[in-house]
C-alpha cells in the first residue's frame, strides 16, 4: 500500500534515543515530500471508508441534552455506551446541529470573554462552527465562519488574545482573522453566519499558494505563524513563516525560518528556563517529520536554527508542547505514525509520548516516555498547569499527570487521571483500540469552568468535564 514497505524499512533503522537526524532517510522520503504525501493518502483512504460506511452522517448521532455521569468506566447515553474514567459527559451537539452540511470535525480552541462567558470555534471541513458553552456546560450554537475557498479536512484553529487564527490545506484559503468579540451580541435564536467579505478583522494572503498545514500563536508578541504552507519548493520551504498582525486588519511578513524545510507544528514562547543565554528570545519548537527541531525566531529577519534532533522510532514527528513556559526544561513530543508503522516504542500500537530534556536548547535529550493503556494513534496534545491534554484519534480525550516528570523524566511517575472514549466503534478491537485516524482531532481545556470541549471527526463536539475530587 503506497510506499509502505519502503517507509518502514527505512524507519526501521532508528536504533537509539535522541539520535542526529539521518540526511539520507531524510532527503529521501521527508524532505521530498513524499513521506508527507503518503501520510495524507492514507489518511483519506481510511476516511474514505468511514464516509461509504456513513460515519460522517452526523446527523445520526442524537444530541444529548443530560449530564450522563461516568459510573464504574462508562458513560451511559440513550445510543451509546462510551468507556471512561473520572470525566463526565455535559452535552453533545452533532456537526449538523452545528450549522454544518458536511461534518468532519477538526481543529478547535476556546476564547474567554472579558466578563467571563466561554466560547468555542470548532473546525469542520465547510468551516468554523461558533458557540457559546454556557455555565450548566451546554453548547449554545451561535453561527459559523464558512471556509474561505474550498472544503477541506484539515483545518486548523489558534487563538491569539481576543482573535481567532483559522488556517487550512485548501488551495487559495489564506488565513482568516476572526475577532471573537462578534459573537458577544448573537441572538442564538438567530445564529449568524459570518462574512468572509464583510466580517473578518484580517486575511492573510501572503502565503505561497493559500494552504498551510497549521498555524500558530503566540499572545506574548504580535506575531503569528504559518507552518507546513506548500509547496517546499518556496523560498520558505514550508518552514515558519511569520506573520505581523500589530495592524490585525493588514497582516505582513517579515520573513520565515527555513533552515530545516518543512515544519508540521510548532510552539512558540518567549523564553524562560536553564539555557540563560536565551532568556527572553522568542524560542519556537518545531516539530518537522523526522526530528525536534528547535529555532531562536527573535530576529524575524535573520532566524537561527538552533538544533535538530531524531529520535528512536521517529516515524512522522507531528506536534508536542513545553511541560511548563515559565521553565522551558521538559518538552512532550507525539509521533504520528509510529504506532502505524509499527517502530521503535510504537511497535505495540499503543500511544507513546515522548519526554524530551531542552536545558539545552542546542542539545536535547531524549529521557523517557509514556505509553497509552488502549491501542490508537497520538495526534494533538497541550500541557497546563502540569497536566497533558491528548486528543488520540479512536482512544478518544486522555489527561496525563505530568508533573512528576521534573523529578523522574523517565516518565515512570506519568499517570493518566481521566479519559473519555468518543468512538466506541472500536471498543471490542483487540488492545481495545484501532490504529486509524478515527475519533477525536482536537479539544479545548484550558476553561477556568473546568467545561472541556472535545472535537470529534465523525459525530460532532463534547463538553466533559473531570469529576469533583478526582484522583490527581
Amino acid at each position: 500500500m503506497f510506499l509502505r514497505t519502503a517507509l518502514l524499512s527505512l524507519s526501521a533503522l532508528a536504533v537509539a534515543k535522541e539520535m542526529p537526524k539521518d540526511e539520507l532517510r531524510a532527503a529521501q522520503l521527508y524532505d521530498s515530500g513524499i513521506r508527507h504525501e503518503n501520510n495524507m493518502a492514507l489518511k483519506k483512504e481510511s476516511w474514505a471508508k468511514q464516509e461509504a460506511a456513513g460515519m460522517y452522517n452526523s446527523a445520526q448521532f442524537a444530541e444529548v441534552k443530560n449530564k450522563v455521569e461516568c459510573i464504574n468506566g462508562t458513560a451511559i447515553t440513550d445510543t451509546d455506551v462510551f468507556k471512561c474514567k473520572n470525566i463526565d459527559l455535559l452535552h453533545f451537539l452533532s456537526h449538523a446541529e452545528l450549522g454544518s452540511t458536511r461534518g468532519v470535525g477538526s481543529s478547535s480552541w476556546g476564547w474567554t470573554s472579558d466578563d467571563g462567558r466561554e466560547f468555542v470555534a470548532i473546525g469542520q471541513q465547510d468551516g468554523a462552527a461558533f458557540a457559546e458553552i454556557n455555565k450548566e456546560g451546554k453548547l449554545v450554537y451561535l453561527g459559523r465562519l464558512p471556509a474561505y475557498s474550498t472544503p477541506s479536512t484539515w483545518r486548523e484553529i489558534r487563538g491569539q488574545n481576543n482573535l481567532m487564527i483559522i488556517g487550512s490545506e485548501a488551495q487559495g484559503h489564506g488565513i482568516q482573522i476572526f475577532d471573537m468579540k462578534k459573537l458577544l451580541t448573537v441572538n442564538p435564536a438567530s445564529p449568524k453566519v459570518f462574512s468572509n467579505s464583510a466580517d473578518l478583522t484580517g486575511h492573510f494572503k501572503g502565503l505561497p499558494s493559500g494552504r498551510t498545514h497549521n498555524v500558530v500563536t503566540n499572545p506574548e508578541t504580535n506575531f503569528i505563524y504559518a507552518v507546513g504552507a506548500q509547496p517546499r519548493t518556496d523560498k520558505c520551504k514550508s518552514g515558519i513563516i511569520f506573520i505581523d498582525i500589530t495592524d490585525p486588519s493588514n497582516p505582513t511578513t517579515p520573513g520565515c525560518a527555513s533552515q530545516d524545510g518543512y515544519v508540521h507544528d510548532a510552539q512558540c514562547l518567549i523564553y524562560h528556563g536553564p539555557d540563560t543565554q536565551f532568556e527572553g528570545h522568542e524560542i519556537c519548537y518545531g516539530y518537522n517529520e523526522d526530528s525536534l527541531s528547535i529555532y531562536d525566531v527573535t530576529n524575524k529577519k535573520a532566524p537561527v536554527l538552533l538544533s535538530v534532533t531524531s529520535y528512536e522510532g521517529a516515524a512522522y514527528t507531528h506536534q508536542g508542547a513545553v511541560l511548563d513556559p515559565k521553565n522551558q526544561k521538559y518538552l512532550l513530543l507525539d509521533d504520528e505514525y509510529d504506532e502505524y508503522d509499527k517502530v521503535g516504542p510504537g511497535v505495540p500500537g499503543n500511544p507513546i509520548t515522548y519526554i524530551w530534556d531542552i536545558s539545552s536548547l542546542r542539545a536535547p535529550k531524549q529521557t523517557g516516555l509514556y505509553r497509552s493503556g488502549a491501542k490508537g494513534v497520538d495526534h494533538n496534545q497541550y500541557v497546563a498547569n502540569g497536566f497533558a491534554y491528548q486528543s488520540n484519534y479512536g482512544t478518544g480525550f486522555r489527561v496525563l499527570d505530568v508533573r512528576s516528570i521534573p523529578q523522574d523524566p523517565t516518565g515512570a511517575g506519568v499517570r493518566e487521571v481521566g479519559f473519555f472514549d468518543i468512538y466506541p466503534e472500536d471498543d471490542n478491537m483487540p488492545g481495545g483500540g484501532s490504529v486509524d485516524f478515527v475519533g477525536t482531532w482536537s479539544s479545548y481545556a484550558l476553561f477556568k469552568s473546568g467545561h472541556i470541549l472535545v472535537n470529534t471527526m465523525e459525530r460532532g463536539a463534547f463538553v466533559v468535564k473531570l469529576q469533583a475530587g478526582f484522583d490527581k
